[in-house]
């Protein structure tokens, strides 16, 4: 009997310390705290293993190891990860509008009593936080961020004898200049201005305003950039988009050559043109000017998305989690980012003028990377996937001149009453 007191006290003790120390920090045997994240293409990102360093030399109690998975598979494995109660404390969501979905999943830590306690002011972030507030509360703090600014070949112009885009341009002012800078015929002819194939890259003028999404149905904010963009492939100043997508010609290679004059696209575009020009794989005179806006729409008004840090809600160590997010995300972080040429989502013109003084980059960075408000691409809510596929297939449609303007729209507002429906 007496032994099968003790077993029963040494039992009920483990059980004790089990669920006394289910909502504390686990540290290994030397008092270390070791943190999972989880992302991909690591070796591409040599800012992330700066951070990672600087942070642990500052905290050397919490140590960062990363699970590093090939870019291609990061979305299946993260969710296999999360699924299957992995001991994953900490992950980049790779594409944004996707958190929700593992909100819904109950797989976000609240961050909303960590950013109070920490005084942090989610101002400073311009609205990239937005796609990661769910019911009030946030569940992801955003670390980088592209947004989407107008590339212009200086040369192009000089020879046009026209002036570079200044950072004040409207729509309409972009078109009239893509057609006045147009020159030449066949494969040596200069364009005027490149749309990509991406629907992106027509549709994301009509979310510029910050009042409208790709989840907002209806529609009609389209038309007008859909009736530029085929005035201009119509007139010549822009590459047909059969061509451009039965060709697969991406927009990096004709810019880069320096057959394009303007070109409207994502700001993870500068370390491109870095790398080919240290290279010699180009010699372009380039500059960047802010995205154009319509008349009705404020200047610096852009369109993007941040890539935010979440922190697995099944994690025992949230405390030590948020100390590397909070790093990550604040003025330590951005300096890195910036210092690397990335774009951080804490937003100060210190950080711009940091990336801006890294070799290579243009004298009016700066000046063209100003906004004062980004608004999302794809807002992380229900059926976003869907309707973006959605809006792909009309888009292709539209610019085929298979549906006009004004029957794609129609076509994308029925599809999309069906899908949310």
């Amino acid at each position: 009997m007496k032994k099968i007191l003790i077993f029963a006290l040494v039992a009920l003790i483990a059980i004790t310390s089990v669920f006394a120390n289910g909502g504390k920090e686990t540290a290994s045997s030397d008092g270390t705290i070791s943190l999972k994240l989880a992302n991909w293409d690591t070796s591409t990102m040599p800012y992330l293993t700066e951070v990672i360093n600087q942070f642990q030399a500052e905290n050397p109690g919490i140590k960062v190891e990363v699970i590093d998975i090939p870019s291609a598979e990061y979305v299946t494995k993260l969710n296999v990860m999360l699924n299957g109660g992995s001991d994953l404390d900490l992950f980049f969501v790779k594409e944004a509008d996707k958190t929700k979905a593992f909100y819904d999943k109950g797989q976000l830590a609240d961050l909303t009593g960590y950013i109070s306690q920490s005084g942090i002011d989610m101002a400073a972030y311009n609205g990239t936080d937005a796609n990661f507030i769910y019911d009030g509360h946030t569940y992801g703090m955003p670390v980088r961020t592209d947004q989407y600014v107008l590339f212009y070949n200086k040369d192009i112009f000089d020879a046009a004898g026209v002036a570079y885009p200044d950072n004040d341009m409207t729509w309409a002012e972009f078109e009239s200049t893509a057609k006045a800078i147009t020159s030449g015929s066949g494969a040596t002819k200069k364009y005027g201005a490149f749309i990509h194939s991406w629907q992106a890259c027509v549709q994301n003028w009509g979310v510029q305003d910050g009042k409208h999404t790709i989840m907002s149905g209806g529609y009609e904010f389209f038309k007008p950039y859909y009736e530029m963009v085929l005035r201009m492939q119509k007139d010549g100043s822009i590459m047909d988009y059969a061509t451009i997508s039965s060709s697969g010609i991406h927009y990096s290679d004709p810019f880069t050559q320096g057959n394009i004059g303007m070109l409207p696209m994502g700001s993870w575009f500068i370390s491109t043109i870095i790398q080919r020009i240290n290279s010699g794989e180009s010699s372009i005179n380039w500059g960047v000017a802010v995205i154009p806006h319509a008349e009705d729409v404020p200047n610096g008004y852009t369109v993007g998305a941040s890539t935010p840090i979440c922190i697995n809600n099944a994690s025992s160590k949230k405390d030590a989690a948020w100390k590397f997010v909070e790093f990550i995300s604040g003025p330590k972080g951005a300096e890195i980012y910036a210092t690397y040429g990335q774009i951080p989502s804490l937003s100060d013109p210190k950080y711009l003028e940091l990336l801006a003084s890294q070799p290579g980059m243009p004298e009016d960075l700066v000046e063209g990377l100003y906004t004062t408000n980004i608004a999302p691409d794809r807002p992380a809510m229900d059926h976003v996937t869907e309707v973006d596929q959605m809006l792909a297939e009309e888009h292709s449609l539209i610019m085929l001149g298979e549906l006009s303007v004004d029957e794609g729209i129609a076509e994308m507002a029925e599809r999309y009453n069906e899908i949310v429906r």
